[in-house]
């Protein structure tokens, strides 16, 4: 009974309702419905994006300009990919070198999207083609870095290895473009390298001897190059004292003669104070403080000892 007289009351407000109110009701109603539709349907492309469009799960198109753009309701999805570089740690691998040690390098990679399509059916997602990217760098790097020695890797002026950051960048791409993954690595860099920790004492007592090895070998080079030297030394200075001494007996040889000729040319002139001269210079050899000398009185040699000078 009670519903009975609900429908009644209904059909009896309808009655009453102007029939111009009731349109502009529905209308506005099915015109909402229709804001709502579009507006849930209006989507935003970003300069630093790709919009992928898909049309029950295949892709119809891709959308790469900055602008608004439309969807068909409940037919299509709209997923969103970057178009900006994306920077990705390349994790940690344990490599061995040429010389048989074992090395922990550690990878980072610039990578960026190319082709959207060519990634979205090859490798589906962003972390597959980052999975996909990290093979590739470890199995090349494993390969370049196992042509090296240890010392060569670590040590860069001894390093043969080149540029290896953009031998692994070039190959890695190359591999990426056969197999159509759509990505492309801007940039791959080697940030370090590390020993295991079981290796690490022993690699660095080695390399504690091969120091001291080196610095004893450069110790017993110096001292050749002092004894060398001192040796060099010596024989100048002898060289140079026996030049002197030289120069210093043909000076002396010299003097002596010119002062026996000038002695000669004084004596010459006088010869009796020449004799007085030589008496007076032999008395210095022959007669010292304690000297006794016998003479006879009228020696011509005693006359100037007794103050004769007649």
């Amino acid at each position: 009974m009670t519903n009975f007289q609900d429908d009644q009351n209904i059909l009896s407000f309808k009655d009453k309702l102007p029939t111009k109110w009731f349109r502009f009701i529905i209308g506005g109603g099915i015109g909402l419905v229709l804001l709502i539709i579009a507006l849930t349907n209006i989507y935003i492309v970003h300069e630093n994006e790709y919009k992928v469009v898909r049309q029950f799960g295949e892709i119809v198109r891709i959308d790469q300009t900055p602008g608004l753009r439309f969807k068909i309701p409940f037919i299509q999805t709209v997923t969103s990919l970057p178009k900006a570089q994306i920077f990705y740690d390349v994790a940690e691998a344990e490599i061995n070198t040429k010389d048989k040690k074992r090395i922990l390098v550690n990878h980072y990679a610039i990578w960026e999207i190319t082709n959207p399509k060519e990634m979205i059916q090859n490798a589906r997602t962003l972390e597959n083609a980052e999975s996909k990217m990290d093979e590739f760098i470890f199995s090349i790097v494993r390969t370049e870095l196992g042509r090296l020695n240890y010392d060569e890797i670590i040590n860069d002026e001894k390093s043969s290895r080149g540029s290896l950051n953009d031998e692994v960048t070039a190959k890695v791409n190359e591999l990426l473009q056969q197999d159509r993954y759509g990505i492309r690595v801007v940039d791959v860099r080697l940030k370090r390298i590390d020993l295991p920790k079981e290796n690490e004492q022993s690699v660095y007592k080695r390399m504690i001897s091969e120091r001291e090895s080196k610095a004893q070998e450069y110790l017993s080079m110096g001292d050749a190059q002092k004894q060398r030297i001192i040796a060099q030394t010596d024989r100048e200075v002898k060289e140079m004292l026996a030049k002197a001494q030289a120069d210093a007996e043909r000076i002396r040889a010299a003097g002596e003669q010119e002062a026996a000729r000038i002695y000669n040319e004084t004596f010459a002139k006088d010869p009796e104070f020449y004799s007085f001269y030589r008496t007076l210079e032999s008395y210095k050899t022959t007669i010292g403080e304690d000297t006794v000398v016998i003479l006879p009185a009228d020696s011509p040699y005693a006359k100037w000892l007794l103050g004769q000078t007649r």
